[in-house]
C-alpha cells in the first residue's frame, strides 16, 4: 500500500467503524447518521477533493471513488451524505463566491458540511432547469426557491442553490450558509431506501450580497455540467457499486456457511446458487472497471469523457437493481428477513435510479450523444 493510500485508509478506518455501529438504527429509525457524520469531520475527509492550499488532502476522482465506495457498503446513507458534501464542495471549489473567501478551509477542515439545493418540483428530475427565480434588490438579491430533495436538509452548514438568474433565463448557483436567516425545511423524509439521509424539501427566501454568486452571473448550467455532474454521476455509481458489493459479500458468506442438511451440504454446493453468485460477482466486478476508466477520463479529459460521464450512473445504478435483487433471491427467507441486512442493501440500491438526473434521462442523453444530437 502506497502512502497515500495509507493514510487515506487510516482516515476511512474509524468513520467505517462507526458508520457500520449506526447503520441498523439510522435505516430503522430514518433518523440523520450524526455519529457517522461527526466522525467523517473529524477525518479530514469532507476535504477529500479540495486542494492542499486550503487545507485538503488534494486527491481526485479515483481516491473519491474508493472512499465513497467503502461508506455504501456499511451504510448507504452515509455514503449519500458524503456524496452530495463533495458534489456540492467542487463547484465552490471552482467558482468560489467572492464574499466567501475562507469557505474551502472549513470545508476542508470538517467545519463545514455542505450540499446541494437544485431539484424542484417544478421540472422534476431535469435539476439543470430550476424555474424558481433570484430577483435584484437595492443591496444585492433575493434569492427564492422550493427545492424538492435536499440531502441533509437542516443538516448541512451550507447549501448550494439554484435559480434563474434575475430578469433572464440562464441559471444561477448561491452559496447559502446556514445561519442565513429565510429558509426552512418544509418536509420529513422516511423513504423506502436511504432512509437517513434526511432528503427533504427546503424553502429558501433570503436576501443575501451578490458576492454568494458562483462563478458569473447566468454561469450557473456550465458549473452543473462541467462540476456538479461529473462528480455527482461518479460518486452515485460508487454507492450502487458499494451496495453491490455489499450484497455480493453478503450472499456468498450465507450461502457458504448455511446447510441443506439432509444432503450434507452448503447451499453453495447447488449449482443454480453458484451460478447466480458468479453472475453477480462478474457484473461487479464490469462495474469497477467502468468506474476506473469513468475516473481516470475525469483526471485526463477525452473526447469519450462525456458519454462515460452520462454512462456511468445509469449503469451502475441498473447493477446494483439486479445484483442486490440477485442476493435476495439466493439468500431466500434469510434475505427477507433483517439478519442479513441484504434487504437495507436491496432497498438503498432503488433510491440511484430515480435520483436526477435519472438513469432513463440518462440513456437518452447517451443516446443522442452517439447519434450527434444535442443534448439540450
Amino acid at each position: 500500500m502506497d502512502t497515500i493510500a495509507a493514510e487515506l485508509n487510516d482516515r476511512l478506518e474509524p468513520v467505517l467503524t462507526v458508520a457500520r455501529e449506526h447503520a441498523r438504527d439510522v435505516d430503522a429509525a430514518a433518523r440523520f447518521p450524526e455519529e457517522a457524520v461527526a466522525a467523517l469531520r473529524d477525518s479530514g475527509l469532507l476535504g477529500l477533493t479540495l486542494p492542499r492550499d486550503v487545507g485538503g488532502l488534494g486527491q481526485g476522482p479515483h481516491e473519491f471513488t474508493e472512499v465513497v465506495s467503502a461508506l455504501a457498503a456499511v451504510c448507504g446513507s452515509t455514503a449519500m451524505i458524503y456524496l452530495m458534501h463533495v458534489s456540492a464542495a467542487m463547484p465552490l471549489a471552482a467558482a468560489l463566491p467572492p464574499a466567501a473567501a475562507d469557505l474551502l478551509s472549513e470545508v476542508a477542515s470538517g467545519k463545514t458540511l455542505a450540499s446541494l439545493a437544485l431539484s424542484e418540483k417544478g421540472s422534476r428530475s431535469h435539476f439543470w432547469a430550476p424555474v424558481s427565480q433570484a430577483q435584484h434588490t437595492e443591496d444585492g438579491l433575493r434569492v427564492r426557491a422550493d427545492k424538492s430533495w435536499v440531502t441533509s436538509a437542516g443538516h448541512a452548514d451550507i447549501y448550494v442553490v439554484s435559480t434563474l438568474t434575475a430578469g433572464s433565463e440562464t441559471v444561477d448557483m448561491f452559496a447559502v450558509p446556514a445561519n442565513t436567516p429565510g429558509w426552512s425545511v418544509t418536509g420529513t423524509w422516511r423513504g423506502l431506501g436511504l432512509r437517513g439521509n434526511a432528503s427533504a424539501p427546503m424553502s429558501f427566501d433570503v436576501e443575501m450580497p451578490t458576492g454568494y454568486r458562483l462563478g458569473t452571473e447566468g454561469g450557473g448550467f456550465e458549473l452543473m455540467m462541467q462540476t456538479v455532474m461529473p462528480w455527482f454521476n461518479l460518486g452515485n455509481a460508487s454507492v450502487s457499486a458499494g451496495l453491490s458489493q455489499a450484497s455480493v459479500d453478503a450472499a456468498i458468506a450465507h450461502t457458504s456457511a448455511a446447510k441443506l442438511e439432509h444432503l450434507a451440504e452448503s447451499l453453495s454446493a447447488l449449482p443454480t446458487i453458484r451460478a447466480q453468485l458468479a453472475k453477480m460477482s462478474i457484473e461487479l466486478t464490469g462495474l469497477r472497471a467502468y468506474l476506473r476508466q469513468t475516473a481516470d477520463r475525469l483526471v485526463e479529459p477525452r473526447e469519450d469523457t462525456m458519454l462515460h460521464v452520462l454512462g456511468i450512473k445509469a449503469s451502475a445504478n441498473d447493477t446494483a437493481l439486479r445484483v442486490t435483487d440477485a442476493a435476495m433471491r439466493v439468500c431466500g427467507g434469510a434475505a427477507f428477513s433483517e439478519h442479513l441486512q441484504i434487504d437495507r442493501y436491496f432497498r438503498d440500491a432503488r433510491a440511484g435510479h430515480v435520483m436526477a438526473p435519472t438513469a432513463d434521462v440518462l440513456y437518452d442523453f447517451y443516446g443522442k450523444a452517439i447519434t450527434g444530437q444535442p443534448l439540450f
